[in-house]
This record gives C-alpha cells, structure tokens and sequence, in this order.
C-alpha cells in the first residue's frame, strides 16, 4: 500500500521557518523523483519543488526560489521542505508527491499523493 504522510505544518508568523516532511513507503522511493505542491483555499494546485531521485537535480517555483529547499534521505524513504523568510502568501496546504518523469509542474505525472499538510503564515 502506497502511503505519503506529510507532517509540519502549522502557524507561524511572517518572516518565520518551517520544515515540512513526507514519509514515503509502499513504492521505490529510491527510484522516484518527489516534490511538494500547495493549494491555497479557491486556488488551483501549483507546483513548488522537485528533487530527482538521487538528491542532485532541484527546480524551484519562482515565487520561493531562494527561500526553499527541497531535500531527501533515501536510507529513510523521507523528502523535507524547508521554508524560510514565509509570507502570509505562503498560507496553503502543502502536498507531497512521487514519480517518475520530469514535468515539475505538470500535475497528471505524479503517480503518488499525500493527503497534504496545513501551513499557515499570520501577518
């Protein structure tokens, strides 16, 4: 059985950190690239990282580049989220997801979700 837990979330102010985490299992997670996408409410998902399967590859949505890393540990099966200098605009559920192709942004490539982790940034 295929599982993504997300883990995390919550309130912080803004200008605050939060590191995110998705602990996969039921799949080759060695084998799989993994990125984070959020869902802000009466918004369409949008992508916000990606890591290629062996942690040397990272692309980043413009909107968080330079305040964002993506990262991940095979030996554990888990992928993080760190997430610095937030902004209220950063409020969203924030989803982790698993596959094989190189599309970033392009939702249907992703063979594998999480049931998403709330992140909220207080002005």
């Amino acid at each position: 059985q295929v599982e993504l837990i997300e883990s995390g979330g919550g309130l912080v102010q803004a200008g605050g950190s939060l590191r995110l985490s998705c602990a996969a299992s039921g799949f080759h997670f060695g084998a799989s690239n993994m990125a984070w996408f959020r869902q802000a409410p009466g918004k369409e998902r949008e992508f916000v990282a990606i890591i290629d399967w062996s942690g040397e590859t990272t692309d980043y949505a413009g909107s968080v580049k330079g305040r964002f890393t993506i990262s991940r540990d095979n030996a554990k099966n888990l992928v993080y989220l760190q997430m610095n200098s937030l902004t209220p605009e950063d409020t969203a559920v924030y989803y982790c997801a698993a596959g094989r192709g190189w599309t970033p942004s392009t939702l249907r490539s992703y063979n594998f979700w999480g049931q998403g982790t709330q992140v909220t940034v207080s002005s």
